[in-house]
């Protein structure tokens, strides 16, 4: 993880040791706020795959920060291929922020991974395998509607 960078709306590039550095210092910011790590892939397939990784801090009830990376893969046509992909992405980041959070006193903080399937349209059959996928990782996973990290966050730099 230590070449590859994530992109802050407001700060630029990021290393992944920089952009943790500014999730803790905006949680300590505030300590008296509640918190919870959001993270969610998506995918545009064009000549080849573009996946987006976000990872996003909220702070409840009084709004959020986010990041992002960018990752290309070879056109991969097979929607259950690209949404286990997506969740994979989702849980290698995951677990890199997980295992940071602990290591720096930030251990009970939830982590979410957002999915971007739901129980409308073609990926409602994957819910299962996906959700115990996550679950069986450790994290708290969500589906559509309620994965916006997913669908609205990561979603909005695949185009």
């Amino acid at each position: 993880m230590r070449s590859v960078h994530f992109i802050s709306p407001t700060k630029g590039k990021l290393s992944f040791e920089e952009m943790m550095a500014d999730i803790t210092g905006y949680i300590t910011g505030l300590p008296t706020s509640a918190y919870k790590i959001i993270i969610g892939s998506d995918s545009q397939v064009r000549q080849e795959t573009c996946f987006i990784t976000a990872v996003i801090v909220h702070r409840l009830g009084k709004g959020a920060r986010y990041y992002y990376r960018k990752k290309y893969h070879r056109k991969i046509k097979s929607l259950r291929q690209k949404i286990f992909y997506e969740t994979a992405l989702s849980l290698e980041v995951g677990s890199l922020i997980a295992r940071y959070l602990a290591e720096h006193g930030l251990g009970n903080l939830q982590v979410e991974i957002h999915i971007d399937i739901g129980a409308q349209g073609e990926t409602r059959d994957l819910i299962r395998e996906v959700v115990g996928m996550v679950v069986g990782s450790g994290f708290a996973a969500k589906i559509k509607p309620e994965a916006f990290g997913a669908s609205s966050v990561a979603d909005k730099h695949t185009k």
